[in-house]
């Protein structure tokens, strides 16, 4: 059925009794072909679009509801049939409309983005490098690139603009760590986007290409001639003894803030030899989604602390008529370890006058006394758990102080071999 449709006729149109009708353009010159408007049981109309693709398939396309009053942001005749006929136009060039918006509705935001690469994170990341991630999303990522967005709209320009703000509102280190972020993101979304199941994520990455600042490694060693002695004498002195504890397995193995903060009675292994006694700690790495595990020897004096650690813990427990709990260094919540040492340990190191030094500078710190001890970056990396033989690489440097002793101790010997000069220059007229 073809009538020439205008705002008064379609308005007049009764509803069917069940599914709906369409009633088509027609009978005026211009008519356009396959335009009609659609009217359901319940009275409801809008106009609709019947198209054939260049592969012959029968399509319907909806383009709006009809403009009346209890609609009034709907469409009216003329603009409906303005949009068939400019439909009708990229048709005849082979594009296919329905298919075209059915794809935009697959294709995913970066709020979207965020969302399921976080879900990814806490299942693959340690819980401070997860929520880290959330911190640089919620304060960074989302206010600037909108939650919004579609990812395939993002654009190089726009990763150069975020990281441009955060440079001059965060900070030039913090940039480079978001959009790091950024790229660590879209790579997991090209890889979703392989999935038959899974569209609509990315197809490249936006970060490449996009200019980073400048960054220097901050390198910062305890001096164990001098802070050291100043560092553990304000840990002896801190009334915070657990905290104190904390730092002291940190400077004792090098391990990880965090590490220290969640170790658990479990993994640690401790033996008697007639050497005195002995122990392992086997921690998981946080650089692998396989979750490798990490077995390290520990030193005499890091297992006389942990030894000490789980005798006072159980004498405790004994007095409380309670179990020992399972993490070393027990939170304030039941069940859990302790969340931080922020506090205390700001107060240590103003105390031991060491108040440019992180905790994670500690760690650095151990490796720099197995440097000066002679070890290889083979066996530094092993007792630091890294999972990359390039993060160690960082410690190469300082093997300059080592190796000029080894040097200084053959050219000792070579002169201290060498013959007085008398004898030299007798040796010489000899050989004349």
């Amino acid at each position: 059925m073809a009538e020439k449709l205008t705002d008064k006729f379609i308005e007049k149109l009764p509803s069917p009794l069940s599914g709906n009708k369409i009633t088509y353009d027609g009978g005026h010159p211009k008519a356009v072909s396959g335009f009609g408007v659609r009217v359901t049981a319940n009275g409801a109309r809008s106009f609709i679009l019947n198209y054939r693709t260049r592969s012959g398939q029968e399509r319907r396309f909806t383009i709006g509801s009809v403009r009346n009053s209890r609609d009034s942001d709907g469409w009216s005749t003329q603009a409906a049939r303005d949009e068939a006929d400019r439909l009708k136009r990229d048709i005849d060039l082979g594009k296919d409309p329905l298919a075209q918006l059915e794809a935009d509705r697959s294709q995913k935001t970066v709020g979207e983005l965020c969302k399921k690469f976080m879900v990814e994170s806490r299942q693959t990341n340690a819980k401070g490098t997860a929520d880290g991630y959330q911190g640089q999303i919620d304060n960074w990522i989302l206010p600037i690139l909108k939650s919004g967005t579609l990812v395939v709209d993002v654009e190089p320009e726009n990763i150069q603009e975020l990281h441009s703000k955060v440079s001059k509102d965060g900070g030039p280190f913090v940039a480079n760590r978001v959009v790091s972020l950024v790229s660590h993101m879209f790579n997991r979304a090209i890889f979703w986007n392989g999935s038959k199941r899974d569209k609509g994520w990315a197809l490249i990455n936006p970060t490449r290409g996009v200019e980073r600042n400048t960054e220097h490694n901050r390198e910062r060693y305890v001096d164990p001639k001098d802070e050291l002695v100043r560092l553990l004498k304000a840990l002896d002195e801190h009334e915070d003894k657990q905290a104190a504890d904390i730092i002291r397995l940190t400077l004792l193995t090098g391990c990880r803030k965090s590490e220290a903060l969640n170790a658990s009675w479990d993994q640690f292994k401790f033996t008697e030899t007639k050497a005195g006694p002995e122990g392992t700690w086997t921690k998981q790495s946080h650089h692998t989604k396989q979750k490798r595990l990490h077995h390290t020897p520990l030193s005499t004096p890091a297992v006389l602390l942990l030894m000490d650690l789980r005798t006072a813990a159980e004498a405790a427990a004994k007095a409380k008529g309670a179990e020992v709990s399972p993490w070393v260094f027990p939170g304030r919540v039941r069940e859990q370890p302790r969340e931080g040492v922020k506090r205390p340990w700001e107060e240590i190191r103003t105390a031991a006058k060491i108040d440019d030094v992180r905790m994670h500078d500690l760690r650095h710190s151990f490796a720099s006394i197995l440097v000066s001890g002679g070890n290889s970056l083979e066996i530094i990396g092993k007792l630091l758990g890294h999972t990359n033989p390039l993060t160690t690489k960082r410690y190469a440097h300082l093997f300059v102080d080592p190796l000029r002793e080894a040097a200084n101790r053959v050219g000792a010997v070579v002169d201290a071999g060498k013959a007085p000069a008398a004898e030299a220059g007798e040796v010489g007229e000899t050989a004349q």
